[in-house]
Protein backbone atom coordinates (compact mmCIF):
# COMPACT_ATOMS: atom_id res chain seq x y z
CA UNK A 1 0.00 0.00 0.00
CA UNK A 2 1.19 3.51 -0.99
CA UNK A 3 2.25 5.62 1.90
CA UNK A 4 2.72 9.32 1.68
CA UNK A 5 5.20 12.40 2.25
CA UNK A 6 3.50 15.91 2.69
CA UNK A 7 5.28 18.97 2.01
CA UNK A 8 6.22 21.22 5.32
CA UNK A 9 3.18 23.45 4.32
CA UNK A 10 0.95 20.39 4.06
CA UNK A 11 -0.30 21.63 1.54
CA UNK A 12 0.85 18.59 -1.07
CA UNK A 13 1.83 14.81 -0.93
CA UNK A 14 3.52 12.26 -2.57
CA UNK A 15 2.78 8.96 -2.63
CA UNK A 16 5.38 6.37 -2.82
CA UNK A 17 6.25 3.05 -1.63
CA UNK A 18 9.09 0.59 -1.44
CA UNK A 19 10.09 -3.09 -1.96
CA UNK A 20 13.53 -4.73 -1.66
CA UNK A 21 16.01 -5.31 1.17
CA UNK A 22 14.84 -2.75 4.09
CA UNK A 23 18.89 -2.32 4.99
CA UNK A 24 19.63 -2.32 1.41
CA UNK A 25 21.13 0.63 -0.80
CA UNK A 26 18.19 2.90 -1.45
CA UNK A 27 17.59 3.68 -4.70
CA UNK A 28 15.05 5.82 -6.28
CA UNK A 29 13.44 4.65 -9.38
CA UNK A 30 11.35 7.53 -11.32
CA UNK A 31 8.56 6.05 -13.36
CA UNK A 32 7.72 6.81 -16.96
CA UNK A 33 5.11 8.83 -19.10
CA UNK A 34 2.54 8.23 -18.18
CA UNK A 35 3.07 6.16 -15.40
CA UNK A 36 3.07 5.64 -11.68
CA UNK A 37 5.39 4.22 -8.38
CA UNK A 38 3.53 0.62 -9.92
CA UNK A 39 5.86 1.02 -12.87
CA UNK A 40 7.97 -1.99 -13.85
CA UNK A 41 10.19 -3.20 -10.97
CA UNK A 42 11.94 -6.41 -10.27
CA UNK A 43 10.49 -8.86 -8.10
CA UNK A 44 11.14 -8.16 -4.08
CA UNK A 45 13.68 -11.48 -4.02
CA UNK A 46 15.85 -10.15 -6.85
CA UNK A 47 16.01 -6.99 -5.14
CA UNK A 48 16.87 -8.75 -2.06
CA UNK A 49 19.82 -10.69 -3.33
CA UNK A 50 21.23 -6.95 -4.88
CA UNK A 51 20.98 -5.75 -1.88
CA UNK A 52 18.58 -2.50 -3.20
CA UNK A 53 15.99 -1.41 -1.23
CA UNK A 54 13.85 0.47 -4.35
CA UNK A 55 11.18 3.45 -3.59
CA UNK A 56 9.18 5.08 -6.23
CA UNK A 57 6.88 7.96 -6.20
CA UNK A 58 4.20 9.21 -8.09
CA UNK A 59 4.95 12.39 -9.77
CA UNK A 60 2.77 15.38 -9.12
CA UNK A 61 -0.34 14.85 -11.16
CA UNK A 62 0.37 11.25 -11.63
CA UNK A 63 -1.88 8.97 -8.93
CA UNK A 64 -2.39 10.32 -5.62
CA UNK A 65 0.23 12.93 -5.48
CA UNK A 66 -0.98 16.59 -5.75
CA UNK A 67 -0.57 18.14 -8.65
CA UNK A 68 1.40 21.18 -9.16
CA UNK A 69 0.66 23.47 -12.12
CA UNK A 70 3.82 23.90 -14.29
CA UNK A 71 6.14 22.27 -12.64
CA UNK A 72 10.08 21.92 -14.42
CA UNK A 73 11.78 19.12 -14.78
CA UNK A 74 14.45 19.90 -12.05
CA UNK A 75 11.26 20.48 -9.23
CA UNK A 76 11.81 16.44 -9.30
CA UNK A 77 15.01 16.91 -7.05
CA UNK A 78 13.24 18.47 -4.29
CA UNK A 79 9.99 16.06 -4.49
CA UNK A 80 12.45 13.35 -3.75
CA UNK A 81 14.55 15.21 -1.19
CA UNK A 82 11.25 15.62 0.72
CA UNK A 83 10.90 11.71 0.44
CA UNK A 84 14.17 11.11 1.56
CA UNK A 85 13.97 13.15 4.46
CA UNK A 86 10.51 11.76 5.31
CA UNK A 87 12.37 7.87 5.11
CA UNK A 88 15.78 9.64 7.02
CA UNK A 89 17.93 8.58 4.10
CA UNK A 90 21.31 10.69 4.29
CA UNK A 91 22.75 9.00 0.39
CA UNK A 92 20.62 7.41 -2.46
CA UNK A 93 21.01 6.66 -6.13
CA UNK A 94 18.47 7.37 -8.55
CA UNK A 95 17.51 5.45 -11.63
CA UNK A 96 15.03 7.59 -14.12
CA UNK A 97 13.70 5.69 -17.09
CA UNK A 98 12.20 7.11 -20.30
CA UNK A 99 9.73 9.56 -18.52
CA UNK A 100 11.86 9.44 -15.43
CA UNK A 101 14.75 9.72 -17.08
CA UNK A 102 15.11 13.69 -17.17
CA UNK A 103 14.03 13.77 -13.95
CA UNK A 104 16.79 11.14 -12.36
CA UNK A 105 19.44 13.86 -14.43
CA UNK A 106 17.70 16.84 -12.35
CA UNK A 107 18.45 14.87 -9.15
CA UNK A 108 21.89 13.82 -10.10
CA UNK A 109 22.53 17.63 -10.68
CA UNK A 110 20.83 19.37 -8.08
CA UNK A 111 21.44 16.58 -5.24
CA UNK A 112 24.93 16.17 -5.80
CA UNK A 113 25.60 15.90 -1.89
CA UNK A 114 23.24 13.18 -1.56
CA UNK A 115 22.95 11.40 -4.79
CA UNK A 116 26.01 8.89 -4.56
CA UNK A 117 24.84 7.71 -8.21
CA UNK A 118 22.72 7.85 -10.94
CA UNK A 119 21.34 5.90 -14.24
CA UNK A 120 19.21 7.16 -17.19
CA UNK A 121 17.69 4.60 -19.31
CA UNK A 122 16.14 5.83 -22.79
CA UNK A 123 15.73 9.28 -21.77
CA UNK A 124 14.95 12.47 -23.91
CA UNK A 125 17.64 15.54 -23.83
CA UNK A 126 16.49 18.78 -23.16
CA UNK A 127 14.64 20.53 -25.51
CA UNK A 128 16.78 23.77 -26.09
CA UNK A 129 20.10 21.27 -26.18
CA UNK A 130 23.05 23.09 -28.05
CA UNK A 131 24.17 20.76 -31.09
CA UNK A 132 21.05 18.64 -31.67
CA UNK A 133 20.05 19.72 -34.64
CA UNK A 134 16.43 18.51 -35.03
CA UNK A 135 14.59 17.26 -32.00
CA UNK A 136 12.21 15.32 -33.34
CA UNK A 137 14.16 13.43 -35.76
CA UNK A 138 13.61 10.08 -35.39
CA UNK A 139 10.78 9.79 -33.15
CA UNK A 140 7.72 8.43 -33.67
CA UNK A 141 4.46 10.57 -35.32
CA UNK A 142 2.44 10.28 -32.00
CA UNK A 143 5.16 11.71 -29.78
CA UNK A 144 5.91 14.84 -32.03
CA UNK A 145 2.68 15.49 -32.21
CA UNK A 146 2.26 15.32 -28.07
CA UNK A 147 5.42 17.74 -27.64
CA UNK A 148 4.63 20.35 -30.61
CA UNK A 149 1.49 20.66 -29.19
CA UNK A 150 2.40 20.99 -25.61
CA UNK A 151 4.63 24.06 -27.42
CA UNK A 152 2.48 25.07 -29.55
CA UNK A 153 -1.19 24.31 -28.74
CA UNK A 154 -2.11 23.37 -25.17
CA UNK A 155 -5.69 23.31 -25.74
CA UNK A 156 -5.20 20.45 -28.33
CA UNK A 157 -2.76 18.78 -25.82
CA UNK A 158 -4.60 18.68 -22.81
CA UNK A 159 -7.95 17.22 -25.38
CA UNK A 160 -6.00 14.65 -26.71
CA UNK A 161 -4.45 13.35 -23.79
CA UNK A 162 -7.86 13.50 -21.55
CA UNK A 163 -9.08 11.37 -24.24
CA UNK A 164 -6.30 8.94 -24.45
CA UNK A 165 -6.40 9.03 -20.46
CA UNK A 166 -10.23 7.91 -20.55
CA UNK A 167 -9.89 5.09 -22.98
CA UNK A 168 -7.07 3.82 -20.81
CA UNK A 169 -9.29 3.58 -17.57
CA UNK A 170 -11.48 1.16 -19.52
CA UNK A 171 -8.64 -0.29 -21.09
CA UNK A 172 -5.47 0.43 -19.34
CA UNK A 173 -3.20 -1.34 -21.73
CA UNK A 174 -5.08 0.94 -24.87
CA UNK A 175 -1.51 3.07 -25.22
CA UNK A 176 0.34 -0.14 -26.27
CA UNK A 177 -2.18 -0.68 -28.58
CA UNK A 178 -2.03 2.64 -29.85
CA UNK A 179 1.96 2.64 -30.23
CA UNK A 180 2.17 -1.08 -31.77
CA UNK A 181 2.36 0.20 -35.26
CA UNK A 182 4.72 2.52 -34.47
CA UNK A 183 6.70 0.13 -32.43
CA UNK A 184 10.37 -1.89 -33.99
CA UNK A 185 10.01 -5.57 -33.43
CA UNK A 186 12.13 -6.02 -30.71
CA UNK A 187 10.02 -3.77 -28.55
CA UNK A 188 7.59 -5.42 -29.26
CA UNK A 189 8.93 -9.03 -28.23
CA UNK A 190 9.63 -7.36 -25.00
CA UNK A 191 5.81 -6.04 -24.09
CA UNK A 192 4.75 -9.24 -25.29
CA UNK A 193 5.91 -10.54 -22.12
CA UNK A 194 3.07 -11.36 -19.80
CA UNK A 195 4.78 -10.49 -16.31
CA UNK A 196 5.85 -6.83 -18.43
CA UNK A 197 2.34 -6.71 -19.48
CA UNK A 198 1.29 -7.10 -16.20
CA UNK A 199 3.24 -4.58 -14.51
CA UNK A 200 2.58 -2.26 -17.15
CA UNK A 201 -1.26 -2.36 -17.00
CA UNK A 202 -1.30 -1.46 -13.13
CA UNK A 203 1.45 1.05 -14.07
CA UNK A 204 -0.99 2.62 -16.49
CA UNK A 205 -4.05 1.92 -14.46
CA UNK A 206 -2.69 3.95 -11.51
CA UNK A 207 -1.10 6.23 -12.70
CA UNK A 208 -3.94 8.14 -14.78
CA UNK A 209 -6.90 7.00 -12.36
CA UNK A 210 -7.91 10.04 -11.45
CA UNK A 211 -7.15 12.48 -14.20
CA UNK A 212 -4.53 13.20 -16.97
CA UNK A 213 -2.98 15.98 -14.94
CA UNK A 214 0.61 14.60 -14.41
CA UNK A 215 0.73 13.47 -18.65
CA UNK A 216 -0.05 16.86 -19.53
CA UNK A 217 2.58 18.26 -17.05
CA UNK A 218 5.04 15.88 -17.64
CA UNK A 219 5.18 16.61 -22.06
CA UNK A 220 4.64 20.44 -21.05
CA UNK A 221 7.71 20.11 -18.63
CA UNK A 222 9.89 17.87 -21.38
CA UNK A 223 8.70 20.46 -24.23
CA UNK A 224 10.13 23.53 -22.14
CA UNK A 225 13.21 24.28 -20.76
CA UNK A 226 14.56 21.84 -17.57
CA UNK A 227 15.68 24.80 -15.15
CA UNK A 228 19.37 23.12 -15.07
CA UNK A 229 21.93 21.67 -17.37
CA UNK A 230 22.99 18.19 -17.41
CA UNK A 231 26.33 19.39 -17.33
CA UNK A 232 25.94 20.32 -13.30
CA UNK A 233 26.34 16.23 -13.14
CA UNK A 234 29.39 15.14 -11.29
CA UNK A 235 28.08 12.30 -9.47
CA UNK A 236 28.71 8.53 -10.77
CA UNK A 237 26.00 8.50 -14.31
CA UNK A 238 25.46 5.50 -16.35
CA UNK A 239 23.64 5.89 -19.63
CA UNK A 240 22.19 3.50 -21.26
CA UNK A 241 19.80 3.43 -24.56
CA UNK A 242 18.83 1.13 -27.23
CA UNK A 243 19.93 1.70 -30.98
CA UNK A 244 16.64 1.49 -32.31
CA UNK A 245 14.39 3.73 -29.93
CA UNK A 246 11.75 5.47 -32.27
CA UNK A 247 10.41 7.33 -28.48
CA UNK A 248 13.60 8.78 -26.89
CA UNK A 249 15.62 8.86 -30.66
CA UNK A 250 19.62 7.82 -30.04
CA UNK A 251 20.71 11.28 -31.12
CA UNK A 252 19.41 12.49 -27.70
CA UNK A 253 21.31 9.82 -25.76
CA UNK A 254 24.56 11.02 -27.58
CA UNK A 255 24.23 14.35 -26.91
CA UNK A 256 23.66 13.64 -23.05
CA UNK A 257 26.86 11.16 -23.57
CA UNK A 258 28.71 14.54 -24.86
CA UNK A 259 27.57 16.55 -21.99
CA UNK A 260 28.00 14.58 -19.09
CA UNK A 261 31.66 14.60 -17.88
CA UNK A 262 32.74 10.92 -17.09
CA UNK A 263 29.90 9.28 -17.88
CA UNK A 264 29.57 5.59 -18.52
CA UNK A 265 27.67 5.18 -21.38
CA UNK A 266 25.66 2.28 -23.08
CA UNK A 267 24.64 1.85 -26.24
CA UNK A 268 22.70 -1.57 -26.89
CA UNK A 269 22.41 -2.36 -30.99
CA UNK A 270 19.83 -4.96 -30.88
CA UNK A 271 17.64 -2.92 -28.06
CA UNK A 272 14.53 -0.20 -28.46
CA UNK A 273 13.04 1.53 -26.03
CA UNK A 274 11.45 -1.32 -23.71
CA UNK A 275 14.31 -3.31 -23.39
CA UNK A 276 14.67 -0.35 -20.54
CA UNK A 277 12.37 -2.45 -18.41
CA UNK A 278 14.41 -6.23 -18.37
CA UNK A 279 18.34 -4.45 -17.96
CA UNK A 280 16.66 -3.07 -14.47
CA UNK A 281 18.27 -5.59 -12.33
CA UNK A 282 21.34 -5.14 -14.25
CA UNK A 283 21.63 -1.69 -14.05
CA UNK A 284 20.85 -1.17 -10.01
CA UNK A 285 23.39 -3.77 -9.49
CA UNK A 286 26.16 -1.02 -11.16
CA UNK A 287 24.25 1.77 -9.07
CA UNK A 288 24.98 0.07 -5.56
CA UNK A 289 28.64 -0.56 -6.52
CA UNK A 290 28.90 2.82 -7.79
CA UNK A 291 27.83 3.91 -5.13
CA UNK A 292 29.74 1.66 -2.63
CA UNK A 293 33.03 2.33 -4.65
CA UNK A 294 32.39 6.34 -4.74
CA UNK A 295 31.52 6.11 -0.54
CA UNK A 296 34.96 3.98 -0.10
CA UNK A 297 37.00 6.31 -1.84
CA UNK A 298 40.00 7.42 -0.18
CA UNK A 299 40.09 11.40 0.19
CA UNK A 300 41.99 13.49 -1.64
CA UNK A 301 45.09 16.07 0.06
Amino acid sequence: MARAAHSKDGKRKLDFDSWGDPQGHPVFLLHGTPGSHQGPRPRSMVLYQLGIRLIAYDRPGYGGSTRVPGRKVVDAAADVELIADFLELDNFSVVGRSGGGPHALACAARLSDRVSSAAVLVSLAPPDAEDLDDWFEGMTESNVREYRNARENLSLLQSTLVQNADAMRTNPMALLSDLDGEMPDVDRQVVADAGIRRMLHENFKTGIEVNADGWIDDAIAFSTPWGFDPKEIAVPTLLWHGEHDVFSPVEHFKWLAGRIDDATVVLQPSAAHFAAVPVLPEVLGWLRERARTDATKAPTA
